[in-house]
């Protein structure tokens, strides 16, 4: 699919300068930059439906791990 940007020239020659050096093209770093922009989104919204489904488990055996009667400090002593 092709996508038209209005962007600054500035802008456009900056970004063109960045993409040489990494060997690339303006084109390369939008799609890179949109597919781990997609990437992201598509783990955090995994990433929210275990929270959920982790939430709900909870619920369900209304687990309690009841007052810590330790102390952090405690666990390290040797």
């Amino acid at each position: 699919m092709n996508i038209t940007l209005s962007l600054d020239e500035k802008l456009v020659k900056e970004v063109r300068k960045i993409a040489v050096d990494r060997d690339t093209t303006l084109t390369g770093l939008v799609r890179e930059y949109l597919q781990k922009l997609a990437s992201e989104n598509t783990q955090r919204d995994r990433q929210k439906r275990q929270l959920e489904a982790l939430e709900r488990t909870f619920r369900k055996v209304k687990l309690s791990i009841g007052e810590r009667t330790w102390k952090r400090e405690d666990l390290y002593d040797r």
